[in-house]
């Protein structure tokens, strides 16, 4: 029998260049690095069995609607609701049905490194997808829950395929395409929680360009949001063109 070093197998575990018997004969190995490395490589399987399980329960809603004939499965949600500052950003995203992509659920249960990474790969793989942005001056005229609104109808009117049928994250829209309204439904759709993650990596985006504007904001960090460090800027420098007005406490200052 071939004896490995533990960097063989480390390699070959890390390939999946390997077969069941040299499994079996390294589970018996008595080398302290040999078990270790098994025990990463078990934890790393359940891992992927783990976000397999999740992705298929996630598929659910789509299924069920393809089941019953639809085609083009619209996934639409935003962000951007709560901070005092910059756009809302809503995504709708039309996925296939031999979509995979393991890990993916609701855009804050995911580290902004691989958001990005997920960001690509939808917009890669996807059968179309959309982006509705609603910009400040538009949120303070008509209310941040009609410029949510908005901004989605506005990602739906941006696909290149024409849904059939909608699932849209605890919103209802006044439309004539079939939809279903989820609440949480990034956690229970994998098409919502796709358009979370091009939502949330869009708008990302623009803050961190915003924050080269007004640095003092330091929006690349907070995202606009109501953080101790945000309140003091606008405490020591007023509030910017992107500040919401109609929110407090932006309102109750004037413009740096």
């Amino acid at each position: 029998m071939i004896t490995y070093t533990i960097s063989d197998i480390k390699k070959l575990l890390a390939t999946n260049s390997f077969t069941n018997e040299q499994l079996t004969n390294w589970r018996k190995d008595d080398r302290k690095g040999v078990q270790q490395l098994l025990r990463q490589y078990d934890k790393e399987q359940e891992r992927i069995i783990q976000e397999k399980e999740q992705f298929e329960s996630m598929r659910g809603y789509e299924r069920s609607i393809w089941k019953n004939g639809f085609r083009y499965i619209a996934g639409i949600d935003e962000v951007g609701r709560g901070p005092l500052a910059g756009p809302v950003v809503a995504a709708a995203v039309i996925l296939t049905p031999d979509f995979y992509l393991p890990g993916l659920t609701d855009s804050k249960q995911v580290s902004a490194k691989k958001r990005e990474i997920f960001f690509q790969y939808i917009v890669d793989h996807a059968k179309s997808y959309g982006i509705g942005i609603i910009n400040r001056e538009e949120i303070d005229r008509i209310n941040i829950y009609q410029a949510t609104k908005q901004a989605m109808e506005r990602a739906i009117s941006q696909l290149a395929v024409k849904p059939d049928h909608l699932l849209i994250d605890a919103v209802t829209l006044d439309t004539n395409t079939p939809s279903t309204s989820i609440v949480k439904g990034d956690q229970k759709s994998v098409s919502i929680a796709a358009a979370s993650i091009v939502a949330k990596v869009t708008r990302d985006r623009m803050m961190i360009e915003y924050d080269v504007q007004y640095p003092e904001y330091r929006f690349a960090s907070n995202m606009g949001y109501g953080t101790k460090e945000h309140l003091e800027a606008i405490q020591a420098h007023g509030i910017t063109p992107i500040h919401r007005r109609s929110f407090s406490p932006v309102q109750e200052y004037k413009e740096g």
